[in-house]
Protein backbone atom coordinates (compact mmCIF):
# COMPACT_ATOMS: atom_id res chain seq x y z
CA UNK A 1 0.00 0.00 0.00
CA UNK A 2 1.38 3.24 -1.02
CA UNK A 3 0.61 4.83 1.79
CA UNK A 4 -0.38 4.38 5.28
CA UNK A 5 -1.54 7.81 7.16
CA UNK A 6 -0.67 8.07 11.21
CA UNK A 7 -4.19 8.32 11.77
CA UNK A 8 -5.03 5.08 10.04
CA UNK A 9 -2.49 3.17 11.46
CA UNK A 10 -3.41 4.27 15.07
CA UNK A 11 -0.61 5.12 15.90
CA UNK A 12 0.50 4.76 19.76
CA UNK A 13 -1.78 1.89 20.41
CA UNK A 14 -0.78 -1.51 21.89
CA UNK A 15 -4.41 -2.63 20.50
CA UNK A 16 -5.79 -1.99 17.49
CA UNK A 17 -8.61 -3.27 15.57
CA UNK A 18 -9.03 -2.90 11.98
CA UNK A 19 -11.85 -4.49 9.28
CA UNK A 20 -11.04 -6.42 6.34
CA UNK A 21 -8.02 -7.23 4.25
CA UNK A 22 -7.16 -3.24 3.45
CA UNK A 23 -7.29 -3.34 7.22
CA UNK A 24 -4.42 -6.37 7.72
CA UNK A 25 -2.60 -4.22 5.14
CA UNK A 26 -2.84 -0.67 6.95
CA UNK A 27 -2.17 -2.33 10.68
CA UNK A 28 0.32 -5.31 9.84
CA UNK A 29 3.92 -3.63 8.72
CA UNK A 30 4.37 -2.16 12.09
CA UNK A 31 2.79 -4.93 14.61
CA UNK A 32 4.29 -7.63 15.98
CA UNK A 33 1.35 -10.02 15.53
CA UNK A 34 -1.70 -10.00 13.34
CA UNK A 35 -4.59 -11.69 14.64
CA UNK A 36 -7.21 -13.16 11.85
CA UNK A 37 -10.72 -13.53 12.99
CA UNK A 38 -13.35 -14.80 10.79
CA UNK A 39 -16.06 -16.80 12.90
CA UNK A 40 -17.97 -17.83 10.64
CA UNK A 41 -16.35 -19.80 9.33
CA UNK A 42 -12.70 -19.75 8.32
CA UNK A 43 -11.12 -19.16 11.69
CA UNK A 44 -13.87 -21.72 13.43
CA UNK A 45 -12.84 -24.13 10.81
CA UNK A 46 -9.07 -23.74 11.43
CA UNK A 47 -9.31 -24.44 15.49
CA UNK A 48 -11.17 -27.76 14.95
CA UNK A 49 -8.93 -28.66 12.59
CA UNK A 50 -6.06 -27.62 14.83
CA UNK A 51 -7.55 -29.20 17.88
CA UNK A 52 -7.96 -32.32 16.10
CA UNK A 53 -3.91 -32.49 15.07
CA UNK A 54 -4.32 -31.22 11.75
CA UNK A 55 -2.02 -28.34 9.94
CA UNK A 56 -3.82 -25.89 8.15
CA UNK A 57 -2.69 -24.09 4.42
CA UNK A 58 -4.64 -20.84 3.78
CA UNK A 59 -5.42 -19.95 0.69
CA UNK A 60 -7.09 -17.23 -1.14
CA UNK A 61 -9.35 -18.82 -3.70
CA UNK A 62 -11.53 -21.89 -4.07
CA UNK A 63 -10.39 -22.54 -8.20
CA UNK A 64 -8.04 -24.58 -10.15
CA UNK A 65 -5.29 -22.79 -8.62
CA UNK A 66 -6.35 -24.15 -5.02
CA UNK A 67 -6.11 -28.11 -6.30
CA UNK A 68 -3.02 -27.02 -7.71
CA UNK A 69 -1.47 -25.83 -4.38
CA UNK A 70 -2.62 -28.33 -2.31
CA UNK A 71 -0.96 -30.92 -4.45
CA UNK A 72 2.53 -28.78 -3.93
CA UNK A 73 1.73 -28.92 -0.91
CA UNK A 74 0.81 -32.83 -0.50
CA UNK A 75 -2.19 -31.68 1.39
CA UNK A 76 -5.69 -32.59 1.16
CA UNK A 77 -8.15 -29.76 -0.20
CA UNK A 78 -11.22 -28.50 1.17
CA UNK A 79 -14.04 -28.02 -0.97
CA UNK A 80 -17.11 -25.83 -1.04
CA UNK A 81 -19.66 -26.97 1.76
CA UNK A 82 -22.39 -28.26 -0.89
CA UNK A 83 -19.63 -29.71 -2.42
CA UNK A 84 -18.69 -32.60 -0.34
CA UNK A 85 -18.10 -35.93 -1.52
CA UNK A 86 -17.67 -39.49 0.02
CA UNK A 87 -13.78 -38.52 -1.72
CA UNK A 88 -13.39 -35.30 -0.69
CA UNK A 89 -15.51 -34.54 3.30
CA UNK A 90 -13.20 -31.57 4.27
CA UNK A 91 -14.73 -28.29 3.65
CA UNK A 92 -14.73 -24.82 5.47
CA UNK A 93 -17.73 -26.68 7.39
CA UNK A 94 -16.63 -26.99 10.87
CA UNK A 95 -18.89 -29.49 11.63
CA UNK A 96 -17.96 -31.47 8.09
CA UNK A 97 -13.90 -31.49 9.57
CA UNK A 98 -15.42 -33.08 12.47
CA UNK A 99 -17.14 -35.95 10.85
CA UNK A 100 -14.15 -36.14 8.15
CA UNK A 101 -10.87 -38.72 8.12
CA UNK A 102 -8.54 -36.13 9.92
CA UNK A 103 -5.92 -35.35 7.35
CA UNK A 104 -2.29 -34.59 8.22
CA UNK A 105 -2.25 -31.66 6.00
CA UNK A 106 -5.23 -29.30 4.54
CA UNK A 107 -5.75 -26.81 2.33
CA UNK A 108 -8.68 -24.10 3.49
CA UNK A 109 -9.41 -21.93 1.00
CA UNK A 110 -11.59 -18.90 1.69
CA UNK A 111 -12.22 -14.96 0.38
CA UNK A 112 -12.69 -13.85 3.80
CA UNK A 113 -10.13 -14.86 6.66
CA UNK A 114 -7.88 -17.49 4.33
CA UNK A 115 -7.18 -14.31 2.03
CA UNK A 116 -6.38 -12.25 4.71
CA UNK A 117 -4.20 -14.23 6.38
CA UNK A 118 -2.76 -15.59 3.24
CA UNK A 119 -1.95 -12.03 2.42
CA UNK A 120 -0.53 -10.75 6.15
CA UNK A 121 3.44 -10.86 5.37
CA UNK A 122 6.76 -10.28 7.91
CA UNK A 123 5.16 -10.81 11.13
CA UNK A 124 3.32 -13.92 13.25
CA UNK A 125 -0.47 -14.37 12.00
CA UNK A 126 -2.79 -15.71 14.63
CA UNK A 127 -6.41 -17.36 13.69
CA UNK A 128 -9.11 -16.48 16.12
CA UNK A 129 -12.49 -17.34 16.76
CA UNK A 130 -15.20 -17.29 19.67
CA UNK A 131 -14.10 -20.90 20.66
CA UNK A 132 -10.42 -19.90 21.34
CA UNK A 133 -10.63 -16.63 21.94
CA UNK A 134 -9.44 -16.16 25.87
CA UNK A 135 -6.47 -18.28 24.99
CA UNK A 136 -5.47 -16.82 21.60
CA UNK A 137 -5.57 -13.56 24.02
CA UNK A 138 -3.26 -14.78 26.96
CA UNK A 139 -0.76 -16.32 24.47
CA UNK A 140 0.14 -13.15 22.94
CA UNK A 141 0.31 -11.06 26.52
CA UNK A 142 2.91 -13.95 26.90
CA UNK A 143 4.87 -13.53 24.26
CA UNK A 144 5.00 -9.47 25.16
CA UNK A 145 2.98 -8.16 22.76
CA UNK A 146 0.57 -5.75 22.96
CA UNK A 147 1.84 -2.86 24.20
CA UNK A 148 2.98 0.79 22.03
CA UNK A 149 6.50 -0.56 21.52
CA UNK A 150 4.87 -3.98 19.91
CA UNK A 151 1.41 -3.52 18.83
CA UNK A 152 -0.89 -6.35 17.99
CA UNK A 153 -3.39 -5.76 14.90
CA UNK A 154 -6.64 -7.23 15.30
CA UNK A 155 -8.32 -8.15 11.92
CA UNK A 156 -12.35 -8.91 11.87
CA UNK A 157 -12.09 -10.56 8.27
CA UNK A 158 -16.03 -9.32 7.90
CA UNK A 159 -18.56 -10.42 4.99
CA UNK A 160 -18.68 -9.28 0.89
CA UNK A 161 -22.08 -8.62 0.21
CA UNK A 162 -23.58 -10.48 -3.17
CA UNK A 163 -21.68 -10.00 -6.46
CA UNK A 164 -19.73 -6.99 -5.22
CA UNK A 165 -16.84 -6.48 -3.40
CA UNK A 166 -17.63 -4.28 -0.76
CA UNK A 167 -17.26 -5.32 2.79
CA UNK A 168 -19.87 -6.70 4.42
CA UNK A 169 -19.16 -5.73 8.49
CA UNK A 170 -20.00 -9.10 10.20
CA UNK A 171 -21.13 -8.71 13.85
CA UNK A 172 -20.06 -12.07 14.66
CA UNK A 173 -16.54 -11.32 13.47
CA UNK A 174 -16.75 -8.05 15.61
CA UNK A 175 -17.30 -9.57 19.16
CA UNK A 176 -15.09 -12.37 18.50
CA UNK A 177 -12.50 -9.77 17.73
CA UNK A 178 -13.52 -7.88 20.80
CA UNK A 179 -13.44 -11.31 23.02
CA UNK A 180 -9.31 -11.28 22.13
CA UNK A 181 -9.18 -7.80 22.73
CA UNK A 182 -11.00 -8.71 26.01
CA UNK A 183 -8.81 -10.82 27.00
CA UNK A 184 -5.79 -9.55 26.47
CA UNK A 185 -6.94 -6.69 28.60
CA UNK A 186 -7.68 -8.77 31.50
CA UNK A 187 -3.97 -9.53 31.48
CA UNK A 188 -3.25 -6.18 31.68
CA UNK A 189 -1.99 -4.88 28.12
CA UNK A 190 -2.75 -1.48 26.18
CA UNK A 191 -3.47 1.28 25.41
CA UNK A 192 -6.53 0.30 23.44
CA UNK A 193 -7.25 2.50 20.01
CA UNK A 194 -9.98 4.01 20.08
CA UNK A 195 -10.89 1.26 17.20
CA UNK A 196 -10.23 -1.65 19.32
CA UNK A 197 -12.09 0.11 22.78
CA UNK A 198 -15.41 0.62 20.91
CA UNK A 199 -14.70 -3.25 19.61
CA UNK A 200 -15.16 -4.64 23.29
CA UNK A 201 -17.18 -2.05 24.48
CA UNK A 202 -19.90 -3.61 22.02
CA UNK A 203 -18.86 -7.32 22.94
CA UNK A 204 -19.02 -6.55 27.26
CA UNK A 205 -22.74 -4.95 26.12
CA UNK A 206 -23.95 -8.11 24.65
CA UNK A 207 -25.98 -10.02 27.52
CA UNK A 208 -25.63 -13.53 25.36
CA UNK A 209 -23.12 -13.64 22.48
CA UNK A 210 -23.77 -17.35 21.11
CA UNK A 211 -27.41 -15.99 20.70
CA UNK A 212 -26.48 -12.97 18.88
CA UNK A 213 -23.93 -14.90 16.62
CA UNK A 214 -26.69 -17.46 16.31
CA UNK A 215 -29.17 -14.71 15.34
CA UNK A 216 -27.19 -12.55 13.19
CA UNK A 217 -27.37 -12.09 9.33
CA UNK A 218 -24.35 -14.69 8.52
CA UNK A 219 -25.96 -16.90 11.59
CA UNK A 220 -28.95 -17.06 9.43
CA UNK A 221 -27.55 -17.48 6.16
CA UNK A 222 -26.06 -20.94 7.39
CA UNK A 223 -28.93 -22.25 9.05
CA UNK A 224 -30.88 -21.19 6.04
CA UNK A 225 -29.18 -23.33 3.82
CA UNK A 226 -28.34 -26.65 5.75
CA UNK A 227 -25.38 -25.38 7.98
CA UNK A 228 -26.49 -24.99 11.19
CA UNK A 229 -24.22 -27.05 12.43
CA UNK A 230 -21.51 -24.81 12.05
CA UNK A 231 -23.14 -21.76 13.51
CA UNK A 232 -23.36 -24.07 16.65
CA UNK A 233 -19.77 -25.02 16.56
CA UNK A 234 -18.35 -21.20 15.99
CA UNK A 235 -20.47 -20.19 19.65
CA UNK A 236 -18.79 -23.50 21.64
CA UNK A 237 -17.12 -20.43 23.54
CA UNK A 238 -13.60 -20.80 24.97
CA UNK A 239 -13.53 -24.79 24.07
CA UNK A 240 -10.27 -24.49 22.71
CA UNK A 241 -6.92 -23.92 23.88
CA UNK A 242 -5.37 -24.25 20.99
CA UNK A 243 -3.13 -20.83 19.03
CA UNK A 244 -3.22 -21.17 15.58
CA UNK A 245 -0.19 -19.39 14.18
CA UNK A 246 0.88 -18.98 11.02
CA UNK A 247 4.42 -20.80 10.09
CA UNK A 248 6.16 -21.90 6.98
CA UNK A 249 2.96 -21.28 5.08
CA UNK A 250 0.46 -23.62 7.60
CA UNK A 251 -1.11 -22.96 10.79
CA UNK A 252 -0.51 -24.94 13.75
CA UNK A 253 -1.06 -25.42 17.21
CA UNK A 254 1.58 -22.79 19.32
CA UNK A 255 1.12 -24.42 22.60
CA UNK A 256 1.63 -27.93 21.29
Amino acid sequence: MAERPEWARQVGAGVRFEWGLTGARVLGPECAAIVVVDVLSFTTAVSVAIDAGTRVFPYPARDHTAGEFALAQDARLAVGRRAVTAEHPWSLSPAALRSAPVPERLVLPSPNGSAIAAAVGGVPVIAACLRNATAVGQWIVKQGWGTAERPVGVIAAGEHWPGREVLRPAIEDLLGAAAVIDAMVAQGVGPLSAEARSARNAYLGERDVAATVTDCASGRELAAIGFGADVAAAVEIDSSSSVPVLADGAFADATA
